[in-house]
This record gives structure tokens, C-alpha cells and sequence, in this order.
């Protein structure tokens, strides 16, 4: 089962990208954040310093996956075509 299914591209989540080193990802509504965390840096090659997580009314799952100073959430936009 795959945790991650795709990344969020909203004008909100753009200015995070940019601003805040944080990429927000819709997940799996039974994903933890370790396993959210797991799963992001070895598909991304990246150090993940925090996840947090939302449960919108749609019944789906935001993850906001904010990096550490030394992985670039602008390159990894720019992997998935996200700017």
C-alpha cells in the first residue's frame, strides 16, 4: 500500500513550497505520520523534519511535510512538476 498518492498544487500550497520549505502531499486516511515520514525520504532522497497532518471533510488526509534546511522542497517541486 502506498502512503503518498499525490502532491496538493493550490496557490496555498505553491507559497509553502517557496516560503515555508514544506510540501503538502494527500495521503492515505489510515497513514501515520512515521510512516508518512518513511516513505517521503526514500522516495525523495530527502531529510524530513516534521509532518503534520489534517483530516479534511471530504475524508482524505493532507500531510504538510516541512524538510530540513538541508533538502530543498524546491527541488523536489520541481521533480514532480509541481512550479
Amino acid at each position: 500500500m502506498s502512503v503518498l498518492k499525490y502532491p496538493l498544487a493550490t496557490e496555498k500550497a505553491v507559497g509553502l513550497i517557496t516560503n515555508g520549505n514544506t510540501i503538502i502531499y494527500v495521503v492515505d486516511s489510515r497513514a501515520t505520520k512515521s510512516q508518512i515520514k518513511q516513505e517521503f525520504q526514500s522516495a525523495f532522497n530527502a531529510k524530513v523534519k516534521s509532518v503534520r497532518t489534517v483530516n479534511m471533510p471530504n475524508n482524505s488526509k493532507r500531510a504538510y511535510i516541512k524538510l530540513s534546511k538541508d533538502s530543498s522542497a524546491g527541488d523536489i517541486a520541481m521533480k514532480l512538476k509541481l512550479v
